[in-house]
């Protein structure tokens, strides 16, 4: 596959229906959990981590993100509670919901908390950069005071959220 055909964050071997773009990624089952993740995290603050959009998703405990952070998990992957395909998915959409919000992008390097010398964290197995990156992305809100959701997406976020809590 020539790299013009991968899509960024996309797994080797995975199926294109798995692919979101910018113009599709409002409609998949995903993007309502992640907008309501994403809108939680900046009521409390400016910045929204990748770590702390899956906490809030439920789809990482914790405790696992913690022992993770402390070097006793080898990557963070490996206690998510989520497959691959959906967690690279999951990646591209927050990016593009981050992008629609006007946050900005930030890399973050993860070191290992605790005694001892500090070593870089892994998030996948493989190591694989551009998957690395994305995980240590993270999206701030550039504004001096505290973020506001514009009025077009108020009721649509609502909306979206009270439908997945019934689900």
């Amino acid at each position: 596959m020539s790299s013009a055909g991968k899509s960024y964050g996309q797994r080797p071997g995975t199926s294109s229906a798995t692919k979101v773009s910018v113009d599709s990624y409002r409609g998949d089952p995903l993007s309502p959990r992640i907008v309501r993740a994403v809108g939680l995290l900046l009521e409390r603050g400016k910045v929204v981590a990748p770590v702390d959009v899956l906490v809030g998703m439920g789809l990482l405990d914790p405790a696992k993100l913690e022992d993770w952070r402390r070097g006793r998990v080898p990557y963070l992957e490996k206690v998510i509670g989520c497959n691959l395909t959906r967690l690279s998915k999951l990646l591209r959409i927050l990016q593009f919901h981050a992008h629609d919000l006007n946050l900005v992008s930030s890399t973050t390097a993860y070191m290992r908390w605790g005694k001892g010398p500090k070593q870089r964290l892994r998030f996948t197995k493989t190591g694989d950069a551009r998957l690395e990156e994305a995980y240590s992305r993270h999206f701030v809100w550039p504004g001096k005071g505290p973020f506001h959701l514009p009025a077009s997406q108020r009721g649509e976020v609502s909306e979206r959220s009270l439908g997945a809590a019934q689900q």
